[in-house]
């Protein structure tokens, strides 16, 4: 099974942050992470594979330069990875990341796309189903656990009820 992870690279939060007195501007460190949502997601990913004697392709976008949380998601394990790199995607909303990621995996061939719930310093958690649309796949949210049986992939959900 072909699978695709959505990774983002965000400041490390360990790291110390100030606010540029001219711009007002908050000035984030250069160290980038690997989201933790995201560990979770490659995790999932090379479980998948690893079952179905697939393949894990990580798919990131943010300005050029730092990929240190990219080799984090290699060194987990993955096969390979799709980083568009584009300082004028600096800062993009989620809408416009689900389009760029979208017009990057489209070709790509996959059985499944896994992506975290949302990001640690964005948290607006609506990527995921943005990006689902733009594929015209459907898209399955909070799996914890994700098993397959044949050409059947079985998740277990969790809500704020517990799981389902």
């Amino acid at each position: 099974m072909k699978v695709l992870v959505c990774t983002k690279q965000i400041p490390d939060p360990a790291a110390p942050y100030h606010l540029d007195p001219e711009t007002h501007f908050l000035e984030r460190p250069t160290d980038q992470i690997l989201d933790d949502t995201d560990r979770y997601g490659v995790e999932m990913g090379l479980q998948v594979a690893e079952q179905t004697e697939g393949s894990v392709t990580l798919v990131s976008m943010g300005p050029a330069g730092n990929l240190q949380g990219i080799r984090q998601a290699l060194a987990m394990g993955a096969d390979k990875a799709i980083v568009i790199e584009d300082d004028s995607l600096r800062g993009a909303d989620s809408w416009v990341t689900a389009q760029v990621l979208a017009a990057a995996i489209r070709n790509e061939g996959f059985d499944l796309v896994i992506a975290g719930t949302e990001s640690t310093d964005g948290s607006s958690g609506v990527l995921p189903q943005q990006l689902s649309e733009l594929l015209g796949v459907p898209s399955l949210t909070f799996a914890k656990h994700l098993e397959r049986d044949g050409d059947t992939i079985r998740i277990q959900r969790q809500t704020e009820y517990g799981y389902e």
